[in-house]
């Protein structure tokens, strides 16, 4: 992405520098055009600037050619807009008179100008890195419980106490599909939370390879839980139930 840099103001609102987007875009009058350009001839960051904005008029002028119906914008909003352009000239908000600048662009030239105006206006800003995961680990060793189902189902069920509840994994083998299943652990109350869902593939799951190995959590502590269910969410049947790990 193009870099828009937003220079020092060292000589106040009227500092000529601030003058290049509008100059590119065609919007200073006659007197304000002369001026920028003497100071333009002197001045090799603003030279730099005016060629690499200079993408504009190309584009604009394809996209005039490709015999598009241009959009009018009212009067009322033209003339809007560029007095805009015009008195933000005189503000020392460098950021603000340059989008008007772009706003004026866009509704001149239409959808086809967007690209470039947005890649020549939008300033870089650091991005701070990714925030660690919310997700806390796990703050104890695996305890680990297997079943088998009536049907051949066989799953191992591991239960970690973390911060917010209990981390669970899972390996399931034994299942044909295609079909889509659950995972649901069972507190001593009798409630229910869904740790996660998943597709069975149509080869399904066989006694070794492939198999699903799966993590996901639960609020309840692993002392709250009694069991776990994987149930086929089409049909509700009970695929196989494994106790929760003893602790």
């Amino acid at each position: 992405m193009t870099e828009y840099r937003s220079w020092a103001d060292p000589n106040g609102p009227d500092d000529p520098h601030l003058d290049v987007g509008a100059y590119v875009l065609g919007l200073l009058d006659g007197a304000d055009r002369t001026t920028f350009e003497t100071h333009l001839a002197d001045c090799p960051r603003c030279q730099a600037e005016v060629t690499r904005l200079g993408a504009l008029e190309p584009l604009l002028a394809e996209y005039a050619a490709g015999g598009a119906e241009p959009v009018e914008p009212s009067a009322r909003l033209l003339d809007g807009l560029l007095d805009e352009v015009a008195a933000g000239r005189r503000r020392q908000t460098v950021r603000r008179r340059w989008l008007v600048a772009v706003a004026a662009a866009l509704v001149l030239g239409g959808p086809a100008a967007t690209a470039v105006v947005m890649d020549a206006t939008v300033a870089t800003t650091a991005t701070a890195p990714a925030s660690p995961s919310a997700t806390a680990p796990a703050t104890g060793p695996l305890a680990t419980s297997s079943a088998t189902g009536p049907g051949g189902a066989k799953a191992t069920v591991g239960v970690a106490p973390s911060a917010w509840g209990s981390t669970i994994s899972l390996t399931l083998s034994g299942v044909t599909g295609p079909r889509t299943c659950d995972l649901v652990a069972v507190s001593d109350y009798g409630t229910h939370q869904t740790v996660s869902t998943w597709t069975v593939p149509g080869g399904g799951y066989g006694s070794s390879a492939p198999q699903l190995h799966i993590t996901g959590g639960t609020g309840f502590a692993p002392g709250d839980l009694t069991h776990f269910e994987v149930r086929d969410l089409t049909t509700g049947q009970l695929l196989v139930s494994v106790p929760a790990p003893a602790r």
